[in-house]
Parts: structure tokens; sequence; C-alpha cells
């Protein structure tokens, strides 16, 4: 059980209001409003809208406070190239552990098969966010991994899936098509991962 942090909570709020509509773009997000919401101090709050800011999900002005961005596809798409740049890289340094173990892919696999017949695209978007995490941290290079995690990764998948995908996906089936990969010693892995990660950016 994945246990997240105050701020991680808090992100976590604050995202799913922006997804869903009640904070719309243009709107002011107040820091107290929230801390009184959700019975918490407003330092994590200032953490949880720091890190969105961070991710271009809001923008802040003096005397003005902090707004939502109006998002576009093409604003959310920005981050694939340079996403399957780094994982293409991962999956090389991966190749043969995964070959050797891809248990830890699997069971994401597995969550995902469970995810997609339930429809439940919150587990989609978190199963698949942990299968690449899992993918670049068997690559077994910790600036690698930073890099990745910068990206902000979790959030734009929330956003890819929960916004601005036109209908469900087999995210199941894509995701082992990657782990038969890695296990067979495919020489392309990087070519596929490329491919993968680049479909799974929104369509502008």
């Amino acid at each position: 059980m994945v246990v997240h942090s105050l701020r991680e909570q808090i992100r976590e709020h604050i995202l799913e209001g922006i997804v869903s509509g009640r904070w719309k773009p243009g709107e002011r997000i107040v820091e107290r409003r929230i801390a009184v919401e959700l019975a918490v101090s407003q330092t994590p709050v200032r953490e949880a809208l720091r890190e969105l800011e961070t991710l271009r999900l809001i923008e802040s002005a003096p005397n003005k406070g902090v707004r939502v961005r109006a998002l576009t596809a093409a604003d959310l798409k920005e981050s694939y190239p340079v996403r399957a740049g780094l994982e293409q890289v991962a999956a090389e340094l991966a190749a043969g552990p995964l070959a050797a173990d891809p248990s830890a892919l699997e069971r994401e696999v597995a969550a995902l098969r469970a995810a997609d017949a339930a429809l439940d695209d919150e587990a989609q978007s978190r199963h698949t966010v942990a299968f690449h995490h899992e993918l670049v941290r068997a690559a077994g290079n910790a600036v690698l991994l930073h890099a990745w995690e910068s990206l902000g990764i979790e959030v734009w998948t929330t956003l890819s899936i929960r916004w601005l995908s036109p209908a469900p996906r087999a995210y199941a089936a894509e995701h082992q098509e990657i782990v038969d990969a890695f296990v067979r010693g495919d020489p392309d892995i990087r070519g596929l991962i490329r491919s993968h990660v680049l479909s799974c950016a929104p369509q502008v």
C-alpha cells in the first residue's frame, strides 16, 4: 500500500479540482481556503502549489495570487518527446536486468488489467506511471531517475488520461508488449519504448 505525504495528498486534491473543473482556467486558487477545507496548515498547501507551479499547471503573480493556467493539448504534449528520450536510455540500460527479472513490470501489468476491466481511469493512470517508474528505476542510474521524476510524469499522465483521452485504451495489452520485448531481448527495445511513449501523448 502506497502512503502519500501530506503535500502529495494536497497536490492530488488540487489536481483533482483542476481536472474536474472545480477550478476553471484563470480562476484563483486561495491557499488559506484549501488549508481550512482540508484542516491543515498553509505550509503544505503552499508547497503543493509551488510544485504545481513548477509543472506549469498554475501561475502566480504579485498582488494577483495563484491562478489555474489555461492548458491546451499542446501544453500537455510538450513533455512527451523529452520523456521518450529518457526512457529510451533507461530501456537500453535496463534491458539485461528486466530480461532476467521482469516481475516488477508484470505486477503493474496485472494491476492495469484489472483497471482496464473496471474502466478505472485513476488506477490506469497510477499503474501506468508505476510501470514506467519501475522501468527507469531498473536502469540503475540515479541521475536518469531524478531527471525522469522531475518531469512530473504522474501529473501529466493523469491529465492526459482523465482529461484528453477520447476513448478507453487497452493499457495492460500495450504494456504487456513491452514486458515481452524485454524478456525476448528485442534489439529494437529503444524504438518500441519511444513509439509507445509518444503514442500516449495528447493529439493536437
